[in-house]
């Protein structure tokens, strides 16, 4: 852990201190309880400048749930998280993603990212195609057409940094970020070359998010493959 995520770490205990102290307390607030998740994704889970912790604000409710599980349960790794969730129930996590779920607020323009034509343009096609010779799904076939997410478990893809997007996509390929099997994400990602995850985040990231952003409510009724995040939990 370098100093800077050392500090938002040291940052994010002493808000997660304090929040118990005021959950004790007759003035207790559920945004009060949250102080430990804004210190690192910024205020009201808007995300951070270096887009390093996502923005949470707003996500699907149940993307959010079946997140923090997997940050608690050890699908995910990552220190901070796994502290702060390690003995949290899953009625408490709900209210969690329910928290962030509702909350709405406008997004920043995109970072403008030099890429050659080339490339933004495998990343469109990859994003709004797929690539049927390799069974890779077009990205838009689960995340909706505006790729602002499908209610009540599939994220947006837009309003995310660059970097982000080819840590994730990367996670998923070396088996570092996990979800419930099938793990749909993991098994498209595998799939991916390096030069088509570099093409799909630097187009993403190009695009402006649509307004309205919130995701689109009608069910997602026939995903491309089988995603174990999207099934019941058993």
């Amino acid at each position: 852990m370098n100093a800077k995520r050392f500090r938002q770490f040291c940052v994010a205990v002493s808000a997660l201190a304090a929040a118990f102290t005021v959950a004790a307390d007759d003035r207790d607030s559920f945004a009060q309880r949250m102080r430990p998740c804004v210190a690192c994704h910024g205020e009201q889970g808007r995300a951070t400048p270096d887009g390093f912790f996502p923005r949470i604000a707003g996500k699907p409710a149940g993307y959010l749930f079946e997140q923090l599980l997997n940050f608690r349960d050890g699908r995910r790794q990552h220190a901070e998280m796994s502290y702060l969730l390690d003995r949290q129930s899953e009625t408490y996590l709900l209210q969690m993603a329910q928290h962030f779920a509702a909350i709405e607020l406008p997004y920043p323009a995109p970072v403008s990212v030099s890429r050659e034509p080339a490339i933004l343009a495998l990343g469109e096609k990859l994003v709004r195609q797929g690539d049927a010779t390799r069974k890779i799904p077009a990205c838009s076939a689960c995340h909706g057409e505006r790729l602002t997410g499908i209610e009540p478990a599939v994220p947006g893809l837009l309003g995310l940094p660059h970097d982000y997007l080819v840590a994730q996509i990367g996670s998923w390929r070396e088996h570092s970020r996990k979800g419930r099997a099938p793990d749909c994400m993991a098994e498209i990602a595998r799939d991916l070359q390096p030069a088509d995850v570099e093409a799909v985040a630097a187009w993403l990231a190009a695009q402006p998010v649509p307004v309205p952003s919130s995701p689109r409510h009608e069910p997602l009724l026939d995903p491309p493959t089988r995603c174990g995040s999207l099934e019941p939990r058993s």
